[in-house]
C-alpha cells in the first residue's frame, strides 16, 4: 500500500536516469516504497560578500537543463495589519518589467529561449520565483533574475501598481469571495488566529488593504525585503560550479547591501475555549471544518501531525472516510491535512455532509473516531501505510531539478539545512503508533478548537 511506479516516457529519460546515481536511486524507490530510503541531495552553499546573497549549487549533468530557484523570505509573515497582500502583489509586479527588462517581457524572454516551469508563488512565509532553463541559457535567467532584484523600483508605477491591483483583486474574487467554501475557509484563519497576527486571513490580503495601497506603501515593503541578503538562489541541473559562482557573482554582487530584516517576536494566542462560527454561502451541502493550533513546521511532532492526517482523513482507506461516506453515507468528502508553518501550524479537518444530513449527526461521528483513534490508537498497518505514502510522496518530487531545488530552499528556510532530506525522512521513520496516538490525545481537544459550519444560504446550521 502506497507504493507508486515510475513510467519511463522515452530513452532520453532512461539514458538520463540511469547515468545519474541520484535520479537511478530516486526511481527505483519509487517503484519498491521510501520507507527505508536513504538518500542525500549533493549540494554546495555559499555567501555572496559584497551583499549577503546566499547560493546553493547542486550540480546534475543527466540531461542539459538549469532549474533556477529563488526565494526571497518574505511573506504575510512580514506584513503589518493593515497592510496585508503586499507579498502576493509583489510577486505579479516582478513579471511587469524592471530597468533592463520591458514591460511584460520576462515570460516572453524566457519562453522565447526554451525555458519550461516559469512562475512565482507565495506562501504565508515566502515568495518564490523559478525557471527551468537549457543549460546554455542559465547566464540569461540570472540576469533577469537579478535585474528584478536590483532594479524593480525603478520602472515601478502607480499605473503598473494599479493594474496589478485589479488583477489580485479579481484573482480574491474567484479564489475566495466567489467559490464554494472560499468565505468560510478565510472565516478559519481569521477565528483561529488574531487580527494582529500575520497568519490572520488570506495570503491574497484584504480587498480594503489592497485598495488602500499606496505606491510609497508598496515601495517601502520592496525595499525592507526584496534584498539580495534576504535572499536565497539555488540552482539544480547541468552546469559547472565555478563557472556558475561567477555568473551570480557577475550578476548578483553589484546589487547594492541592505541590512536583513530582523525577525519579529510574534507569539500566537492559544485557543483555551472552543470558537464556533456559522457562514452562508450559495453552496448546495454543508460543511464542517475544525482546526486546532498544531506543532511548526519540520519538528518532530509536525511529521506525527502528517502521518495522523493521513490515517484520520487522507484517501478511501482513511477512517473517516470509511465511517462517514462508506459505512454511514452522512458526507459527500473528507479531507485532513496539517498546514505546516514557521510561527504555528493548523491541524484541520474538512468534512462536506450530504444533503439532508443534519450536521449535528456529521460532528458525532467525528468525534466517536477521534475518541476510537485515542483511546485504542492506530495500528502499525496504518502507520506504515501513512509513512509510506508521504515518504513515496517526498521522494517522487525530487525526480525533476524544479522539485530539488525548490525542496533545498525550502530546508534553507525552515531548517537552515538544505541538506535535511534524511533528517526529514527519519522523522515519519522513527515515529511509532504510540507516538501518534499520544500526539492525537494531546492536540486533538474539544476545548482548543475551532469549528466553523458552512450552511446554504437561508438556512439553518444544526
Amino acid at each position: 500500500p502506497g507504493h507508486q511506479k515510475t513510467t519511463l516516457s522515452c530513452y532520453g529519460d532512461i539514458k538520463g536516469i540511469f547515468m545519474n546515481p541520484l535520479l537511478f536511486t530516486l526511481a527505483l524507490l519509487s517503484t519498491v516504497g521510501a520507507a527505508d530510503a536513504d538518500v542525500s541531495i549533493p549540494f554546495t552553499r555559499h555567501t555572496l560578500e559584497s551583499n549577503g546573497l546566499e547560493i546553493i549549487l547542486s550540480e546534475d549533468h543527466a540531461l542539459p537543463v538549469v532549474a533556477v530557484n529563488l526565494w526571497y523570505h518574505a511573506g504575510p509573515i512580514n506584513e503589518e495589519p493593515g497592510r496585508t497582500g503586499f507579498a502576493h502583489l509583489f510577486e505579479h509586479l516582478m513579471f511587469q518589467g524592471s530597468k533592463n527588462v520591458g514591460d511584460d517581457q520576462h515570460f516572453k524572454i524566457l519562453s522565447n529561449a526554451g525555458a519550461s516551469r516559469i512562475n512565482g508563488t507565495t506562501s504565508f512565509d515566502r515568495t518564490n520565483y523559478f525557471e527551468t532553463v537549457p543549460s546554455n541559457q542559465l547566464e540569461l535567467a540570472l540576469w533577469l533574475e537579478s535585474d528584478r532584484m536590483g532594479f524593480l523600483l525603478e520602472t515601478l508605477t502607480l499605473e503598473k501598481l494599479d493594474n496589478q491591483r485589479e488583477v489580485v483583486k479579481n484573482e480574491r474574487r474567484q479564489s475566495v469571495e466567489n467559490r464554494p467554501y472560499g468565505p468560510s475557509g478565510e472565516k478559519l484563519f481569521q477565528t483561529i488566529f488574531e487580527k494582529s497576527h500575520p497568519y490572520y486571513g488570506r495570503i491574497i490580503g484584504s480587498m480594503d488593504d489592497l485598495n488602500a495601497a499606496s505606491l510609497d506603501d508598496v515601495k517601502n515593503f520592496y525595499q525592507s525585503y526584496y534584498a539580495p541578503s534576504n535572499a536565497t538562489i539555488a540552482l539544480v541541473g547541468d552546469f559547472d560550479s565555478a563557472e556558475a559562482l561567477k555568473l551570480i557573482k557577475k550578476y548578483f554582487g553589484d546589487l547594492e547591501r541592505r541590512e536583513k530584516p530582523a525577525p519579529k517576536e510574534i507569539k500566537t494566542a492559544p485557543i483555551t475555549a472552543e470558537k464556533r462560527v456559522t457562514v452562508e454561502e450559495p453552496v448546495q451541502l454543508a460543511r464542517i471544518s475544525m482546526a486546532w493550533h498544531s506543532p511548526v513546521a519540520y519538528s518532530q511532532d509536525d511529521a506525527l501531525c502528517d502521518l495522523a492526517a493521513y490515517i484520520l482523513g487522507h484517501g478511501k482507506s482513511s477512517r473517516l472516510y470509511q465511517r462517514l461516506v462508506y459505512e454511514k453515507q452522512i458526507a459527500q468528502s473528507v479531507n485532513v491535512y496539517q498546514y505546516s508553518l514557521t510561527l504555528q501550524s493548523l491541524f484541520a479537518i474538512n468534512v462536506t455532509a450530504k444533503a439532508g444530513v443534519e450536521m449535528e449527526t456529521i460532528e458525532k461521528e467525528i468525534a466517536a473516531v477521534i475518541n476510537e483513534f485515542k483511546n485504542k490508537g492506530p495500528t502499525d498497518r496504518e502507520v506504515k501505510r501513512a509513512r509510506n505514502q508521504l515518504l513515496t510522496q517526498m521522494v517522487s518530487g525530487l525526480q525533476q531539478v524544479n522539485g530539488r531545488a525548490d525542496l533545498l530552499n525550502r530546508y534553507n528556510q525552515f531548517t537552515g539545512d538544505p541538506g535535511f532530506f534524511a533528517k526529514d525522512l527519519g522523522r515519519y521513520k522513527k515515529a511509532s503508533a504510540k507516538d501518534v496516538q499520544e500526539l492525537v490525545k494531546r492536540l486533538i481537544k474539544p476545548e482548543s478548537r475551532v469549528v466553523i459550519l458552512t450552511v446554504p444560504k437561508g438556512e439553518d446550521a444544526s
